[in-house]
């Protein structure tokens, strides 16, 4: 159980349940860090376009970026 709850369903901005909805269908559900930033709408978005502007920057490539982020969740010791 996490130490912060997620928001509740009836709470969902429209943007952010649509976000989950996507990760839902491509990983089976809800990234957990996602539904800790939903309860906070305005920071959801900011992070969102944090990684929005990291890959239309073109800095780093697709192969990199999935390495790093298989590397933080080894280092968190969460199965990716």
């Amino acid at each position: 159980m996490p130490r912060i709850a997620n928001v509740p369903d009836d709470r969902i901005d429209p943007y952010v349940r649509e976000v989950l909805e996507s990760q839902r269908r491509k990983w089976g559900g809800p990234l957990l860090n996602h539904l800790l930033y939903a309860r906070r709408p305005t920071i959801f978005r900011g992070v969102r376009g944090m990684w929005a502007g990291l890959d239309g920057s073109g800095l780093l490539e697709a192969s990199l970026v999935a390495l790093l982020n298989r590397r933080v969740a080894s280092l968190n010791n969460c199965v990716f």
